[in-house]
């Protein structure tokens, strides 16, 4: 099929209006970001993907495709009041009213390929080998993370294809971050059922030899660190604490040389003591591996701060649910509906990530870090509503350039606090105290103490991921549970009482638990948090 050819713009256009396209191509814009997406990207998409349309229709494919993500840009309104965006400084240029109904049948049309396609098209690293902070020597530290926390609407297809969580049908996200930028190098997800290695493994494919991969202790597992390495990546991760590793040789900054597996590794063991500027310290210790085993190159102490950049895939997952999704909840009623919105929602992202390290890169010695993310979206939101094309200057998206550069963000000052449950979804958000300040706390000293590796009469000669550590009680915690039910089996417990009385986890970490007991018909739900035996039950019939 030969491509659409956009009719001319009428003479009389206002100066600073999008002026490549009228009538019923006139709302496909995304005001500056569309110079970062420009049609002829949107076309050739559709037409690879079937999603173009047969005929010229009052809504063509092009203008659905912008509109999918105008309505990700703008999650605080409804179909109808997103097209009045888009078309809000277009005045005649525009001939077309849809309802509500015609967008969404516009959106179906549209389908999930093209968009994912977009994102597959936009995805990927952003940092050039001179930005600051992205990379250690010549590796470039990306992350993986998963992110749980994205509601969908609770209508049974979402129910059937997600489950319930917490009370809402969620989707459990998977990404690849340039940790420099917070950048997203790929993405996948699906329902939360599924764990986050396996969702890992998707994206083991897009990394490469010049690539430093961190991640947590989620993440740690003999046979994923092992297809890891086989992409030519360096590791540097977290082990999980039943982990009894071998000290095959000791090095000179008191790290160690082991195994797990079939990997080569090295270990290291520090303890960290915070101190904050009230005054109060408390101390946290790390135990890593890496696949960078020369001690000379990479010291101990140079990696246990580096592994501190993980946090930034935090910081970019705050940015997507909290400030560009706002915390709500997803549009879509079924799961086709979900992807689509998912997709477009990350496209999004990534631009706005593109055209803030654009204009960051035009100033030498700034980290990219130091953009504002809000900036950026409020700006681009100013931009769609005008209708604004970029005109050259500081990047790509000249506004919004400007406005990110005029509003930097002051130099990482060190602070902690508790870390704190975001989701509305949890029931409680409270953690166990591990001395860390409530609030904000500026830290006034960080010191980081290299361990020597533990004194051990025997070692394995290779460790697994079996459990190699004893338990630190004779009974599970689901036998404690039943058992302390069984103790007053005529009153019903509620979750924080169980936290309590079990002391060594959080409240949402036994509601979780507790769940997952009411799915497994060990105990049932009688109320918001509150549990009793279904019938009489022993810790022995645990299954």
């Amino acid at each position: 099929m030969a491509p659409y050819r956009v009719p001319p713009v009428a003479d009389g256009v206002p100066e600073g209006l999008i002026a490549s396209s009228r009538g019923r191509y006139a709302p496909a814009h995304l005001g500056e970001l569309g110079t970062l997406l420009p049609p002829e990207l949107i076309d050739a998409v559709l037409e690879e993907h079937g999603g173009r349309h047969s005929r010229l229709r009052d809504l063509p494919s092009r203008c659905g495709v912008y509109f999918v993500l105008a309505m990700c840009l703008f999650p605080e309104v409804g179909y109808s009041l997103v097209w009045r965006k888009l078309t809000a400084a277009l005045g005649s240029l525009s001939m077309v009213d849809p309802t509500a109904k015609a967008l969404r049948d516009l959106r179906r049309r549209i389908g999930i390929a093209p968009m994912r396609a977009l994102y597959e098209t936009v995805a990927g690293p952003l940092a050039q080998p001179s930005t600051p902070g992205v990379r250690h020597g010549r590796y470039r530290t990306v992350s993986f993370d998963g992110c749980s926390a994205i509601r969908l609407p609770d209508s049974g297809a979402n129910r059937a294809a997600f489950g319930r969580h917490g009370g809402w049908p969620m989707l459990r996200l998977m990404t690849l971050v340039e940790t420099g930028t917070r950048a997203l190098i790929g993405s996948c997800f699906g329902p939360p059922s599924e764990g986050e290695a396996a969702y890992a493994r998707r994206l083991l494919h897009l990394l490469t030899p010049d690539m430093l991969v961190l991640w947590d202790k989620g993440f740690d597992g003999n046979d994923f660190l092992a297809e890891t390495c086989a992409t030519g990546a360096k590791v540097l991760g977290r082990l999980k604490s039943n982990r009894i590793t071998p000290v095959l040789a000791r090095l000179d900054d008191d790290s160690y040389l082991s195994r797990l597996g079939t990997v080569a590794v090295r270990v290291i063991e520090a303890r960290i003591t915070v101190t904050c500027a009230d005054k109060t310290t408390f101390t946290g210790s790390y135990r890593l591996i890496t696949t960078l085993t020369d001690p000379r190159r990479h010291p101990a102490r140079t990696l246990v701060s580096l592994y501190h950049e993980r946090w930034e895939h935090e910081s970019a997952y705050y940015a997507l649910r909290h400030t560009l999704m706002d915390s709500r909840v997803l549009r879509s009623k079924d799961p086709a509906g979900v992807e689509q919105e998912v997709w477009a929602t990350l496209t999004l992202y990534q631009l706005l990530r593109t055209a803030m390290v654009d204009a960051v890169e035009t100033r030498p010695d700034i980290d990219p870090d130091r953009a504002g993310f809000t900036v950026a979206l409020q700006a681009a939101r100013d931009q769609l509503i005008l209708a604004a094309p970029a005109t050259g200057g500081l990047g790509r998206a000249t506004e919004i350039g400007r406005r990110v550069l005029d509003s930097l963000l002051p130099a990482r000052r060190p602070r902690v606090s508790t870390r704190k449950v975001k989701s509305t979804t949890v029931r409680y958000a409270e953690r166990l105290n591990d001395g860390r300040p409530d609030r904000s706390t500026p830290i006034t000293r960080l010191t980081t103490e290299v361990l020597p590796p533990p004194e051990r009469s025997e070692y394995p000669e290779t460790t697994t991921d079996e459990r190699t550590l004893p338990r630190a009680s004779p009974q599970r915690r689901s036998e404690k549970i039943i058992a302390f039910l069984h103790s007053e089996p005529d009153r019903t417990w509620s979750a924080k009482e169980f936290s309590r009385l079990l002391g060594d986890i959080t409240v949402q970490s036994i509601y979780r638990q507790l769940s997952r007991l009411a799915d497994r018909g060990l105990i049932i739900k009688v109320g918001p948090a509150a549990y009793a035996l279904p019938t009489t039950l022993t810790a022995a019939e645990i299954p």
